[in-house]
């Protein structure tokens, strides 16, 4: 510096006679000068020393020696915030001539602290933006100073930079947080002693509401850590993990830049793995691609670093590559260093993990789960010893209102039915659900079936369907969470097993049978049952679910006929037996010598009014079309005598009550589905009639308008069909009494009965027997053919035609008895037409 001085000796004499003035002037302003005579001293300083073409090793000469302190003092004391703004000026396009800033350090060290520092408590530098420049002077100097320069200064430094971390200027923020990357990457030896004090001002910006003060500390953050003390990462990892849920990618991108480079560099770091791994695997689900791709590169490169760094202890590993005999399809296999990291940290990476699953904030849920299936993935076969734990947590966590959260919780248990064995997993799973059956443990085990490949599963699905098929299981509840989550058993069963599946359709379609024996309220699942029971047919190579039925009647008959004896109204094998009736098709026609046992005993009179309902309903749809069901072998007619005589005909006895009232109704359905389908013959109608028609007649006075239409229409059939042997004085007043039935088309029945009634007396000994209640009906019917419905009076006047045959002569006289009555004399002149078609006179009488 002696030899360039001496070369620049007359120009730095020249260049200093030059400053002599406006120092002069500066230092008679700042003892009592104006601000204009201060500016302007500022300004011919620029002017005579920085905006002239002096040689760098001169100015920087005459910097050090005249310029530095007077600016310094005018930027620490000076009242003109114009003054010191171009004191600062000055001060950094000096020092950025120059090429040794180090000297300057003594001088510039204590004015940047003194005037930053302590501004929060409002002794420092008032002004927002000259504390913006000065940090970037500072910034300047750790830039071109070295560090054994800067080591005396530390404690200046990290004083400055907390008391800027805390500026509320965004900008100020920013400029600290990058001039403490510079510091301690400027300072590694000395920077760790005093590294700690920037921790918490650090913090209390990182969740600052500009995102790029957020990216800035989590910067500086990364470089604190890295070169100060490691100890300090236990204070900030509670942080970064939050801003692993910021809105903005960039922060995100930030915090995975951080970790990435600690889990690489940081010393001491294979102490902090099991902390730092999952801050660092969580950017694998970061909805940005790009950030994905960042944490994967980071991730390789981790993972390839330790492998060489202990490539003795994974040696055998590494020459003896091996791939699990089944891998789940769509995903690709990390890396082996990465799954030994993993792997070795687990146990401590899980509990933690397991908690933030049932943490109170969605995100961190969110975030928790999809980072346990990316572990899982890791982890292998090695989640085995974790499996007590880990079911556990998805147990809980199945039954969270997140969507997204119960989605990834599903995903890793398909990845345990994946690489666990299922004599650890099944067993762990059946054995929790056979304690006492929960939604949650039926929607891990579905998800555990789906993920197993087939071949492994196989010698499992005897225990697993004996267990699903148990009562305990499959009627523990008919909540339709539960239900559907018991279907999705049945299907994954189905869908991984297939053909395999053979050795276990019974007990399957013993589930489904279960299900679908439920009450409406899961309607929306039955069409879902219907194409699982289409498939499982499919799969063993049956044309459709009748086939199924028919592979399994005789069993799933005795398995609903075990209590029969002994059903009440809440006895699940009462609507599973409606269930197998109704959906068999024909093949009930294949299994009547087990079912017609099973109606017989169900439908004593002895037996809950509510039980009988319910199987003379099953009974009532199951001959809508006997020939499709019950009939579909013609073997319905050797059970006839059975189903009136012990079935219809006690239950069509009068009991009191709306339920004994609804199964006389049922009865009579089935009663008259019997005759119209024409299971009921003419011969069988004749065998049992005596015995029915009291019961039929007794029905009349129902209050259901269903039961007397029916009714009516019986006895017209039977007196049709064998009314000789019918005692027809006893019949025909109950008929009478409907034509004034509340129902048009109960009258309507009734008209058409009286015609049968009528076609009955064909001989002269009964017609003299029943010359009375001949007269009688015609008065009644002469009545009712002033019927407000012409339908009705049509019909009156039909069953007056057929029955005016026998007496025309009383006929006749109960007409003009009541003709001037009649509000439609038309019918009786029509009546007394027909009388004389017979052959008879009115003259004769």
């Amino acid at each position: 510096m002696a030899e360039a001085s001496g070369d620049h000796s007359p120009r730095a004499a020249e260049l200093v006679q030059a400053l002599s003035g406006p120092l002069a002037a500066l230092q008679e302003g700042q003892e009592g000068g104006s601000r204009g005579a201060r500016l302007q001293a500022l300004a011919r300083v620029r002017e005579v020393a920085l905006e002239a073409p002096w040689p760098p090793s001169l100015l920087q000469e005459v910097f050090e020696t005249r310029l530095l302190r007077p600016l310094l003092r005018c930027l620490v004391s000076d009242p003109a915030e114009r003054c010191r703004e171009l004191a600062l000026e000055l001060t950094r396009q000096g020092l950025s001539r120059g090429g040794q800033p180090s000297k300057a350090l003594p001088f510039l060290m204590p004015a940047l602290a003194q005037r930053l520092s302590s501004w929060p408590e409002g002794h420092g530098e008032p002004c927002e933006e000259l504390r913006l420049g000065l940090l970037q002077l500072l910034a300047q100097l750790l830039r071109g100073c070295e560090g054994q320069a800067l080591a005396p200064y530390l404690p200046e430094i990290l004083g400055v930079l907390r008391g800027a971390l805390l500026d509320p200027n965004p900008q100020a923020k920013r400029q600290a947080s990058d001039a403490a990357v510079l510091a301690a990457k400027a300072l590694p030896e000395h920077f760790h002693l005093q590294s700690e004090s920037l921790i918490t001002p650090l913090m209390q910006a990182i969740s600052h509401q500009h995102y790029r003060v957020r990216v800035a500390v989590i910067q500086a953050t990364g470089a604190v850590i890295q070169f100060g003390n490691v100890k300090s990462l236990d204070d900030v990892l509670s942080h970064l993990a939050q801003r692993c849920f910021d809105d903005i990618p960039q922060v995100r991108e930030a915090v995975i830049s951080v970790i990435g480079e600690w889990l690489l560099h940081l010393r001491d770091r294979y102490s902090y793995f099991h902390k730092l791994i999952p801050l660092l695997l969580s950017g694998l689900t970061d909805e940005m691609h790009e950030n994905k791709e960042l944490t994967l590169t980071y991730w390789k490169k981790i993972g390839l670093q330790w492998e060489k760094e202990n490539e003795e202890d994974i040696k055998d590993k590494l020459d003896f590559y091996s791939v699990p005999p089944y891998y789940p399809p769509g995903l690709t296999r990390p890396e082996l260093g990465c799954r030994e990291l993993v792997t070795r940290h687990l146990f401590k990476i899980l509990p933690g993990l397991c908690n933030d699953l049932t943490d109170w904030v969605d995100g961190t849920r969110i975030k928790a789960s999809q980072l346990l299936v990316i572990l899982l993935q890791h982890v292998e076969d090695h989640i085995t010893q974790h499996m007590d734990s880990l079911l556990r947590a998805l147990y809980r966590v199945c039954s969270d209102e997140e969507s997204i959260v119960v989605r990834n919780c599903l995903k890793a248990a398909e990845l345990i039915g994946a690489f666990v064995s299922p004599a650890v997993s099944l067993k762990l799973i059946v054995s929790d659900l056979e304690k006492t059956p929960m939604t949650s443990y039926l929607m891990v085990l579905a998800a555990v079936i789906r993920g197993s490949p087939k071949k492994i599963l196989q010698p499992h699905l005897v225990y697993v369907a004996n267990m699903l098929s148990q009562p305990e299981v499959t009627q523990r509840s008919e909540e339709v969470f539960y239900v559907t989550q018991l279907f999705s058993c049945v299907e994954a069963l189905i869908e991984v097993c297939q053909e395999d599946c053979k050795e276990i359709s019974l007990q399957l379609t013993k589930i489904l049978i279960t299900i679908l024996a439920i009450p409406p309220n899961i309607g929306h699942l039955h069409v879902k049952l219907e194409e699982a029971m289409n498939t499982l047919a499919e799969v063993q190579h049956l044309e459709g679910t009748v086939n199924l039925y028919r592979q399994h009647i005789a069993q799933l008959m005795e398995w609903v006929s075990l209590t029969h004896d002994r059903w009440t109204c809440y006895s699940p094998e009462l609507l599973q037996l409606d269930v197998i009736a109704t959906h068999s098709g024909p093949v009930i026609g294949e299994a009547l010598q087990d079912f017609i046992p099973i109606l017989q005993t169900g439908l004593q009179t002895s037996i809950d009014p509510r039980v009988r309902l319910k199987l003379f309903m099953t009974l009532s749809q199951l001959l809508q079309k006997p020939n499709e069901t019950v009939n579909s072998q013609g073997q319905f007619c050797n059970y006839l005598e059975i189903v009136i005589k012990d079935i219809l005909a006690p239950n069509l006895q009068w009991q009191a009550g709306r339920t004994a009232a609804a199964i006389r109704t049922t009865a009579v359905s089935c009663l008259w589905a019997l005759i119209y389908s024409e299971l009921l013959s003419p011969e069988e109608m004749t065998r049992v009639g005596g015995e029915l028609m009291p019961k039929i007649i007794a029905t009349l006075g129902e209050d259901s308008k269903m039961t007397r239409l029916l009714s009516c229409r019986i006895i017209g059939t039977f007196l049709d069909s064998c009314g000789k042997q019918f005692e027809l004085a006893k019949i025909y007043p109950e008929i009478l009494n409907r034509l004034e039935d509340t129902s048009h088309d109960v009258r309507l029945t009734a008209a058409k009965a009286l015609t049968s009634w009528f076609k009955c007396i064909n001989d002269d000994e009964k017609k003299a027997l029943l010359k009375n209640n001949i007269r009688l009906v015609y008065e009644v019917l002469l009545v009712h053919l002033d019927d407000p419905d012409q339908n009705i009076q049509a019909a009156i006047l039909d069953t007056l035609k057929e029955g005016g045959t026998l007496y025309p002569d009383i006929l006749a006289k109960e007409i003009e008895a009541v003709v001037y009555k009649h509000r439609t004399p038309t019918y009786c002149d029509q009546l007394l037409l027909h009388i004389e078609s017979t052959g008879w006179r009115y003259s004769e009488s």
